[in-house]
């Protein structure tokens, strides 16, 4: 990876919203802190697999 292709790396945004959307669709079922914060793990794991087993492979 170049160094321009660092500086415009956006791959965090993957992790962002699979924490996020694990959060909000774990709320959606309960409330409980320590369900929130599963949910949030295994949305942000979820990103990081999407992010390095799809987007890494992917021809531009």
């Amino acid at each position: 990876m170049t160094e321009q292709e660092k500086n415009n790396s956006f791959n965090w945004i993957y992790y962002v919203l699979g924490l996020f959307f694990g959060i909000l669709t774990t709320s959606a079922i309960t409330l409980s802190f320590g369900w929130l914060l599963f949910g949030g793990l295994l949305g942000f794991m979820f990103g990081a697999i999407f992010l390095n087993s799809i987007v890494k492979d992917r021809q531009y």
